[in-house]
C-alpha cells in the first residue's frame, strides 16, 4: 500500500526508558521561592514572568542557542549565560513556518506555566510538543492555565526546527545516518533544559510526561524508540499521531539532494563542502518549504527520518518488536480525524470531492489497495458523501487503526497503556470552516481546545465545558500518578485486562463511558490484513 501521511523513530533492549519506582513516589520539597514570585534563576541567568490570579508563565525562556550562520542544520548547542534578568513576559518568536515564511530562525525558546501558589513538594511536569505537519505551529498557540492551575502540574510548551531547516538530510551536512532530525535534537535539548531547570519552577525533574497532538504526538512516538531520549521522562501522551508516516534516511538523501539542487547548490556529484557551505549561506525564505513531501491528495508531511543515529527505527515497528519505552502510555485518537482536510481542501476549491473523482483520489493515496477500499468504504454507507466516504478511510487508516496497532504492541509490556476517542460530534472548530457542506464531526486537532486555550474557537457549551474540565482531569491526574483515573471520574480502564480485551474511553459531552467496538466501528480488521499482505 503506498504510505499515506497527513500534515499535522534503535531504541535499547529491555528496560529502555524504565520507570524507576521511585520515580512515582513522593519527591523532596521544592526549594523556597524568591520573594517575587515573578523572578525565577535557571542555569543560564535569571528571567521575570508575570504572575496573574491562578498561575504564573514565563514565556520565550532561550533552551538553546540561535541555530544560525554555521550552526543551521547542527545539533543544538547550548544557550550563552546572561546575568541581568531577562523579560520572559512574551513568547518568543515562531520557527519559520512553511510557505509563508513567517517567523524567525532564531526561535528555539519554551514557556513554561506553573500555578501561583506553593506547593509543598515539586509538582509533576508535562512537556507539550506541538502538531502542524512539521511544518507550521509553535508553542505559544497553546495556553496552559486551566492544565495548570486546574491539574496542579507546571507545563512547559516548546518552538523546534521546522522544515527543511528541522528536517533537511542532505549528506553534505554530515555522515550517512548522522544528518536531518534537527527538530527532534531541538525536542531533545529541550526535554534537557526541563531535567536541569524545572525544580526552580517548582517542577520535579523525575515526573516529566512528554505529550503532542498530531506532528507532536509522531515526535513522541519518537521519542519513545529513539535512545538520547530515554530517561528524559517517565510518561507519554500520543493524541492523534499517525506514527507509521516516517522517511527513511536513504529515500531522506535523496530527496535532500533535489531539493537543494532546485535551491542552487549544486546536484548529487556536487562538492559536499561547497553544498554545505551555500546551503548555510541561503537567505532563511529560501528554505522556508519541506524538502520532501508524501502526498494525501493535496496534503503533505516532512518530518523524521529513521535508520538514523537519533531515530534508529520506525516507532511503531519498534513498538511491534517490544523497543518501546517501558513508561505508562495514553493514546488516542477522534472519532472524524480526516474530515478536517477534506474541509481544508472544499475551504481552497469550493468543490468536495464527487464520485466520478473518488477512484482517482483512493488511487493517489491508497495504490495498488484503492479498489478494495473502495468496496469497503462505499458512499452509500457515510449518507451518500464522496468527502465523508474518502474521510473515513483515511482516517481509519492513517490514525484510528495504527493508534489501535500501537496500543496493542504497547500494551503488550508493562507498564499499563490507556487508550481513548475523543467523540464529540459538535466540538467547536475554527470560524473560518464555517459552511462545510458535510460535518466535521470529531475531527483532527478539535480535542486539544478541552485541554488547551487556543484562540479563535467558538465558546464550548456547558456539557462541553464540564467535558474540558473532565479531560483536564483525566490528563493531569495521568502526568500525576500515570494513572488518568480519580475521584468523581467514570473509571478509565487500561486498554487490556487478563482476558485480552480491548477497552476505549469514549469522551463524549452526554457522558463519557468505555467501549470495546473501536476496532470493528473503524475497520481495522481490513486495514491490519492489507498490511499483513505488504509483509
Amino acid at each position: 500500500m503506498a504510505l499515506v501521511t497527513v500534515l499535522v523513530g534503535s531504541g535499547c533492549a529491555q528496560g529502555h526508558g524504565a520507570v524507576p519506582a521511585a520515580a512515582l513516589e513522593a519527591t523532596p520539597p521544592a526549594a523556597v521561592v524568591t520573594p517575587d514570585a515573578a523572578v525565577v534563576g535557571t542555569e543560564s541567568g535569571p528571567v521575570r514572568g508575570v504572575v496573574e490570579a491562578d498561575h504564573r508563565l514565563f514565556a520565550g525562556i532561550p533552551f538553546a542557542a540561535p541555530p544560525v550562520g554555521p550552526l543551521r542544520w547542527q545539533p543544538p548547542r547550548a544557550p550563552a549565560p546572561w546575568t541581568e534578568v531577562r523579560d520572559a513576559t512574551r513568547p518568543g518568536p515562531a520557527c519559520i513556518q512553511d510557505l509563508t515564511g513567517a517567523g524567525r530562525e532564531d526561535c528555539l525558546t519554551l514557556n513554561v506555566w506553573t500555578p501561583v501558589r506553593r506547593a509543598a513538594q515539586r509538582r509533576p511536569v508535562l512537556v507539550w510538543i506541538h502538531g502542524g505537519g512539521f511544518i507550521n505551529g509553535h508553542g505559544d498557540i497553546y495556553g496552559a492555565r486551566r492544565l495548570a492551575a486546574r491539574g496542579d502540574i507546571v507545563v512547559v510548551t516548546l518552538n523546534y526546527r521546522l522544515g527543511a531547516l528541522g528536517f533537511l538530510a542532505h549528506p553534505a551536512l554530515g555522515p550517512h545516518g548522522r544528518v536531518g532530525n534537527y527538530g527532534l535534537l531541538d525536542q531533545q535539548a529541550a526535554l534537557r533544559w526541563v531535567r536541569d531547570n524545572i525544580s526552580h519552577f517548582g517542577g520535579d525533574p523525575a515526573k516529566v510526561t512528554i505529550a503532542g497532538e498530531s506532528a507532536g504526538a509522531m515526535s513522541v512516538c519518537d521519542h519513545l524508540v529513539a535512545p538520547a531520549s530515554a530517561g528524559l521522562f517517565r510518561s507519554a501522551i500520543i493524541q492523534s499521531g499517525p506514527c507509521h508516516a516516517q522517511v527513511d534516511i536513504d529515500t531522506g538523501e535523496r530527496i535532500s539532494e533535489t531539493f537543494a539542487a532546485d535551491l542552487g547548490c549544486g546536484g548529487p556529484d556536487g562538492d559536499p563542502q561547497d553544498i554545505a557551505r551555500c546551503l548555510r549561506a541561503l537567505p532563511a525564505d529560501r528554505l522556508a518549504t519541506s524538502p520532501w513531501y508524501v502526498h494525501i491528495d493535496t496534503h503533505s508531511l516532512t518530518g523524521p527520518v529513521t535508520g538514523t543515529a537519533v531515530l534508529p527505527v520506525d516507532p511503531v515497528d519498534g513498538f511491534a518488536a517490544g523497543r518501546g519505552a517501558r513508561v505508562p502510555v495514553l493514546v488516542g485518537s477522534n472519532h472524524d480525524e480526516f474530515t478536517m482536510f477534506a474541509a481544508l481542501t472544499y475551504r481552497r476549491t469550493g468543490a468536495t470531492l464527487t464520485a466520478a473523482e473518488y477512484p482517482a483520489a483512493l488511487a493517489r493515496t491508497m495504490g495498488d489497495d484503492a479498489a478494495a477500499v473502495r468496496a469497503q468504504y462505499p458512499p452509500a454507507r457515510h449518507g451518500g458523501s464522496v468527502s465523508l466516504a474518502f474521510s473515513a478511510a483515511v482516517g481509519d487508516h492513517v490514525f484510528a487503526c495504527v493508534a489501535n496497532r500501537m496500543a496493542e504492541a504497547l500494551a503488550a509490556h508493562p507498564p499499563p497503556v490507556y487508550a481513548y476517542e475523543f467523540a464529540d460530534p459538535h466540538p467547536p472548530a475554527p470560524q473560518g470552516l464555517a459552511g462545510i457542506p458535510f460535518p466535521l464531526g470529531a475531527s483532527h486537532a478539535l480535542e486539544v481546545g478541552y485541554l488547551f486555550d487556543i484562540a479563535g474557537l467558538p465558546a464550548p457549551s456547558p456539557a462541553q465545558r464540564r467535558l474540558a474540565d473532565q479531560m483536564i482531569d483525566y490528563w493531569t491526574r495521568f502526568v500525576i500518578t500515570g494513572d488518568p483515573n480519580g475521584p468523581g471520574q467514570p473509571r478509565w480502564p487500561a486498554f487490556t485486562d487478563r482476558t485480552g480485551g480491548a477497552r476505549w474511553m469514549s469522551l463524549r459531552p452526554d457522558g463519557s463511558r468505555v467501549i470495546t467496538d473501536f476496532a470493528a466501528d473503524h475497520q481495522c480488521g481490513f486495514w491490519d490484513a492489507l498490511a499483513a499482505r505488504e509483509r
